[in-house]
């Protein structure tokens, strides 16, 4: 168990990018970059005790660099989508990039928290080994108001969990929804669709979206329809049926209102298991929503780890978070975090082994 810290690469001006190396006392291991605060590689056992890379992700730099999927993103100032790129906050109203379709703000925008440099500091406890990553995010980045110190750290327990914490404090009011956008596939990441994934979803309704993704402000109720995980199934089983959200989506990628028992409190939110290998997956999260997000745009995503090529549904995401466009909808939860105040929020990966 323990921290390794290696060169990863550099980036097009020549910052030198490194890789932390987290490692818990049953092998598993956690890999991230201080370039994009990226998670960039999974190593979990299957029921043989084998080791496979189970996060999507890319061997170079470059490859992070260039991304257009996010894949393992430190997601942020706001994940998710913005209408028209724009929002009301305290009588004015703040433009930001659409760089989504020419049309609406996406994480961010054209350069997210995934595309820049932190500082590193590395903590090691017993049962846990921890990296975080911070950096200052000036006033009128992305478009949004106030500076914001901003941090995410990664725990590695030897419970096999993935423990991610995120802290903001902006100095005016502004925007703050964080996530992470890291895709898995519990067979390997270059195992092919995860169509055959058992997932479950603790949510009795979810916002649905017009043909640009963005909610409209309604809240449906999942019950009858194909947007219905309480009980578990496959991903496929559903993924290509008549219904107009999963036909406007090319799959699965809808904000889940996650049922919560208290406000703040981290609980079970999904679940996913893969059982020819026998990986299972559950996601802890204090956020009121959660983008289940089946990989519909990866199509030929080429340079990925150890040669691979993404194509469709080749992962998926549970993206704990705020509902999208929550300025614009005023019946959704807030998103603002007042000057002073600390936005903090905790969302847990547990990895196991089905039984």
């Amino acid at each position: 168990m323990g921290i390794a810290v290696e060169l990863f690469g550099k980036t097009r001006e020549g910052k030198e990018v490194k890789r932390y190396k987290l490692t818990n006392e049953n092998g598993v291991e956690a890999d991230f970059l201080d370039y994009g605060a990226v998670l960039a590689g999974l190593l979990l056992p299957d029921k043989d005790g084998k080791l496979e890379d189970v996060a999507l992700g890319y061997d170079s730099v470059e490859g992070y660099e260039n991304t257009t999927t996010a894949l393992g993103a430190f997601v942020g100032r706001n994940s998710n989508r913005l209408g028209n790129g724009a929002f009301l906050l305290n009588g004015k109203v703040y433009e930001l990039e659409k760089n989504d379709g020419g049309k609406n703000n996406l994480h961010g925008g054209f350069t997210g928290y995934n595309k820049m440099m932190y500082q590193a500091k590395l903590i090691e406890e017993e049962g846990a080994c921890t990296v975080e990553f911070s950096r200052f995010s000036p006033a009128g980045e992305q478009g949004f108001p106030g500076n914001v110190e901003v941090s995410v750290s990664y725990t590695l327990t030897d419970s096999n969990e993935l423990v991610i914490q995120y802290l903001a404090v902006p100095d005016e009011d502004t925007i703050i929804n964080l996530t992470n956008h890291s895709y898995f596939n519990l067979a390997g990441h270059k195992s092919g669709d995860v169509l055959k994934h058992r997932v479950m979803i603790y949510a009795d309704s979810f916002t649905p979206a017009d043909a640009d993704m963005v909610p409209t402000g309604e809240v449906w109720q999942v019950e009858g329809t194909p947007m219905d995980f309480r009980k578990g199934k496959e991903i496929g089983q559903d993924i290509e049926a008549d219904y107009e959200p999963l036909l406007l989506a090319g799959g699965y990628d809808h904000n889940y209102v996650l049922d919560k028992k208290g406000k703040n409190c981290v609980e079970l939110a999904a679940r996913a298991e893969e059982l020819l290998s026998k990986r299972g997956l559950e996601v802890y999260t204090d956020r009121p929503g959660m983008q289940f997000y089946t990989g519909n745009f990866l199509i030929g995503e080429k340079g990925g780890k150890e040669g691979a090529t993404y194509e469709k549904h080749g992962g998926l995401c549970f993206e704990t978070q705020a509902y999208p466009d929550a300025p614009n909808k005023p019946g959704f939860p807030t998103t603002v975090v007042k000057a002073g105040e600390k936005f903090c929020s905790t969302t847990v990966y547990r990895f196991y082994l089905v039984p």
